[in-house]
C-alpha cells in the first residue's frame, strides 16, 4: 500500500521504487609456519567470523516488532505471541521469526537520543554520535578490515538492496567499502566480452599497472588508491562470480523466501555467507511510518518474516549461525503515542533490536521499557553499548583502537562497555 509522509526527510523514497532502484588457505596466506604464536592464532580464529546485518530502513516500529505493549493506549491493534524462547513473547506479525526466538536474543531497552534519520543510522553503524569533521568507520567496513582474511579473492563487505558508500570505510580505506547491490543479482560485466581472450586480458592489465605505477610517482597514495582498488576488486570478482549464481536454489527454498525482492535479496545473502563474504548488509525500506503505521507494517512485516526465520533456520541447518553474528536493527523506532493520521513518529528513547548467532547468549531479553513503552526502566543502553557487544561476540577487542596518521581512534565509545548478560 502506498504509505503519505510526514516528515519531508531524504529517506522516504517509496519502497517499490528504492528495491527497484539501483578458510583452510588463511594459515598460508598469512606466512605462519608449524608454530603460530598465540595471540596470531586467536586473531586468525577470529577470521572465520561473519556478520549479517538486516537494516529496517526509516525505522521499524519496536511495538508492532520486538516489544508489543497489547491493551494499552499506546499499543494498537495486535496482540502478542509465544515464541520458542521460554517466556518471550513478540507481536503478532511475526509469526515465522516467534518460531526461530531460540536462536535470536531482544534488546528491549535502547536510548540513543537521536530521532533524526541519518544521525540515528550513523550512531547505529558506527557506534559513535557524529563528529563534526570527522568519519568513523561503518560496522561492515570495520569487520571487513579485522575479519577479512588477507588476499581473498571475496569482497569483504557487500550491501545488498540499495545503500552502501565509498565514505563508510573512511581512513580504512577504499578496499573495505561496500559493494553495493541494488538487487539480487552479480554486478555488471564481470565476464569478458567475446572479443578479448584471458591473455590478452592479462597483457592489458600488466600495461595498465605499469602505467599507472608511473602516474602514483610523486603523487599521495591516497588519491589513486581508489581507482587502482577498483580494477584489483573487479578482477577478483570475475574470478569468483559463482557467490551471486542462485540458479541452483531450489524451488523450495524460493516458495519459502518469497519471490519478492527482499526474499531474493536474502536468498543471495545465504549464498554470500555460505561462499565466505565476511560482512553482508540486507536492507528492507520503507518503516517511516508516519501515517497508517498499522496497514503499513502488515505489509511489511509480512514481506520481512518468513525469509528472516528462514535465513537464520537455514544458517543453523548448514552449521553456519555459531560462527555468524545476526544483527537486525533500524535507526530509531517509532513513538508509542499514536498521531493523528494513525501513524508513529520517529522515536530514539525507547526502543529494541535482535541480535543472534556468534557469540549471543540466545533467547533472553535485555532491557525494559514501562508499561506503555514511553521509557526505558531497566538497563538502558546506547550505540556504543552494542558496539562493544558486537565486538566481543566476534572475538575482537573494541578496546584496540584503530590508528591512523599514528592517532588512536576508539572502535566503541570508551564511556560505554558491553552488555554482558547478551555474550555467550
Amino acid at each position: 500500500m502506498r504509505c503519505s509522509y510526514a516528515c519531508h526527510s531524504d529517506e522516504h523514497v517509496s519502497r517499490r521504487s528504492f528495491l527497484q532502484g539501483a578458510t583452510g588457505g588463511a594459515l598460508g596466506m598469512l606466512g605462519f609456519g608449524n608454530m603460530v604464536h598465540a595471540r596470531a592464532a586467536q586473531q586468525l580464529q577470529s577470521r572465520h567470523k561473519q556478520v549479517v546485518v538486516f537494516f529496517l530502513r526509516g525505522g521499524v516500529s519496536q511495538l508492532e516488532t520486538w516489544d508489543p505493549k497489547p491493551n494499552t493506549d499506546t499499543g494498537g491493534p495486535f496482540q502478542t505471541i509465544a515464541t520458542s524462547a521460554p517466556g518471550i513473547h513478540i507481536c503478532e506479525l511475526l509469526p515465522y521469526t516467534a518460531q526461530q526466538m531460540h536462536h535470536l536474543s531482544l534488546v528491549r531497552g535502547i536510548n540513543t537520543k537521536e530521532n533524526n534519520h541519518a544521525k540515528g543510522a550513523y550512531i547505529m553503524e558506527t557506534g559513535h554520535p557524529e563528529t563534526p569533521g570527522f568519519q568513523y568507520p561503518y560496522l561492515g567496513s570495520a569487520f571487513s578490515y579485522l575479519l577479512s582474511p588477507p588476499e581473498s579473492p571475496l569482497p569483504g563487505y557487500i550491501s545488498i538492496g540499495g545503500g552502501g558508500s565509498s565514505r563508510e570505510s573512511s581512513f580504512l580505506g577504499p578496499r573495505f567499502a561496500p559493494l553495493s547491490l541494488s538487487d539480487a543479482k552479480a554486478p555488471s560485466n564481470l565476464t569478458l566480452p567475446n572479443s578479448l581472450n584471458t591473455e590478452a586480458d592479462e597483457r592489458r592489465r600488466a600495461f595498465r599497472n605499469q602505467i599507472g605505477e608511473r602516474f602514483a610517482e610523486n603523487r599521495r597514495a591516497a588519491d589513486t588508491e581508489v581507482y587502482n582498488s577498483s580494477y584489483s576488486q573487479a578482477k577478483a570478482l570475475m574470478a569468483r562470480r559463482d557467490i551471486f549464481d542462485l540458479s541452483g536454489v531450489s524451488d523450495k527454498d524460493k516458495e519459502r523466501y518469497g519471490s519478492h525482492d527482499f526474499g531474493r535479496h536474502c536468498l543471495l545473502a545465504r549464498n554470500l555467507i555460505e561462499s565466505g563474504v565476511t560482512f553482508v548488509k540486507v536492507r528492507h525500506t520503507n518503516y517511516d511510518t508516519h501515517s497508517e503505521n498499522f496497514n503499513f507494517h502488515i505489509e511489511q512485516l509480512g514481506e520481512f518474516d518468513r525469509p528472516f526465520a528462514s535465513f537464520i533456520s537455514d544458517l543453523q541447518d548448514r552449521g553456519l549461525l555459531q560462527s555468524t553474528l545476526i544483527i537486525c536493527m533500524s535507526e530509531f523506532g517509532r513513538t508509542p503515542k499514536i498521531n493523528a493520521r494513525v501513524g508513529r513518529d520517529h522515536w530514539g528513547t525507547a526502543w529494541s533490536v535482535a541480535l543472534g548467532g556468534c557469540g549471543i547468549q540466545t533467547g533472553g531479553v535485555v532491557g525494559k521499557t514501562n508499561k506503555n513503552g514511553t521509557a526505558v526502566v531497566d538497563r538502558e543502553v546506547n550505540g556504543g553499548h552494542l558496539f562493544h557487544t558486537y565486538y566481543r561476540a566476534v572475538g575482537l577487542d573494541p578496546t584496540d583502537d584503530f590508528y591512523h596518521n599514528g592517532r588512536p581512534f576508539e572502535k566503541a565509545d570508551p564511556a560505554t562497555d558491553p552488555i554482558q548478560e547478551l555474550l555467550a
